[in-house]
């Protein structure tokens, strides 16, 4: 019984569906204001989510049917599960091992192959487009996201994303060795969820809104949960691993765990409003010739310091 809670409802798919929303509208309203739009109310994600519930679920007649109906499920579950493994609001993780960061960072990849398939499957020319730029960009952003939290679990001697945690609060000077990594995955992190200046695979104006063109209805509603599921997870990811200040006190860690991830989002978002899209060769350059060697620099200059300190 106690683990259906936590995975149906805290921390799992009831808290990260509901928090998902919130932060959808926090960067909403935040990309507006940079832009000096009003911005939507505060029940806009919630409405647009159960507008798309109500609507009629259309597959297209040269779609392979079971696939596209299943795909959309199998990236929220994978999302879900993976964030049972991080130490989210402000509590330690549902579920922790040894190797557990491995385990998140391997389910946080799946959607992205998830909506390639999505998009392929769909027999849509502006979704294989969609798709093949989706895949193009994986290659791209995941290396230099995997080497910027592999180069605190080095430091930590430990790839449990609990244990990483607690070892930065007990050694918390060391946390500032981390700054580095921490732009690459805020950076890689703006690119793994398609935000701009990364959002080629849903360049509307180019490509109709690219992969998921083709999905209505709940299936598109459960796509675009993901997609705000997503975000705390990888925000939630961040935070554990950059920022793992706790007090010890479950309500005050709560609002601190909220605090911090909010702050990380309005990072993001800073970066959205500031910048325009990027073409997905100037992107993958860019992931590649800048961000993926600060990443390896850091990884190779952690192991050295790690050695210098004694650790």
């Amino acid at each position: 019984m106690a683990a259906l809670v936590k995975i149906f409802l805290f921390p799992g798919l009831l808290f990260l569906s509901a928090y998902g929303l919130c932060l959808e509208f926090l960067d909403r309203k935040l990309y507006a204001r940079l832009q000096n739009r009003i911005g939507p109310p505060w029940y806009q994600p919630l409405a647009d989510l159960l507008k798309l519930v109500g609507k009629e679920t259309i597959v297209p007649k040269d779609a392979k049917e079971k696939r596209f109906r299943i795909l959309p499920m199998v990236s929220l579950t994978c999302v879900v599960t993976a964030f049972l493994y991080v130490p989210a609001a402000g509590v330690g993780a549902s579920a922790s091992f040894a190797g557990d960061l491995i385990i998140v960072l391997y389910l946080s990849m799946v959607p992205a192959l998830v909506a390639f398939l999505a998009g392929w499957y769909s027999r849509s020319v502006f979704a294989t487009i969609g798709c093949t730029r989706t895949l193009t960009q994986l290659f791209s952003y995941e290396a230099p996201l995997f080497l910027s939290l592999l180069a605190p679990a080095v430091l930590a001697e430990s790839w449990s994303v609990t244990d990483i945690g607690a070892f930065y609060r007990a050694n918390p000077a060391l946390e500032l060795l981390n700054i580095p990594a921490f732009l690459v995955a805020m950076t890689a992190v703006q690119g793994k969820l398609e935000r701009v200046p990364f959002d080629q695979s849903e360049a509307e104006t180019e490509i109709a809104s690219g992969v998921y063109v083709e999905y209505s209805g709940r299936l598109l509603a459960v796509f675009r949960l993901t997609s705000d599921c997503e975000m705390v997870l990888m925000l939630s990811l961040i935070s554990a691993v950059f920022l793992p200040f706790a007090t010890g006190n479950a309500p005050v860690d709560f609002l601190l765990y909220v605090v911090k991830t909010c702050v990380l989002l309005a990072l993001l978002s800073l970066v959205r409003a500031a910048m325009g899209r990027l073409r997905i060769e100037q992107a993958t350059a860019f992931l590649w010739k800048t961000v993926t060697p600060v990443a390896l620099a850091e990884m190779l200059f952690v192991i050295l310091m790690r050695r210098g300190l004694g650790l």
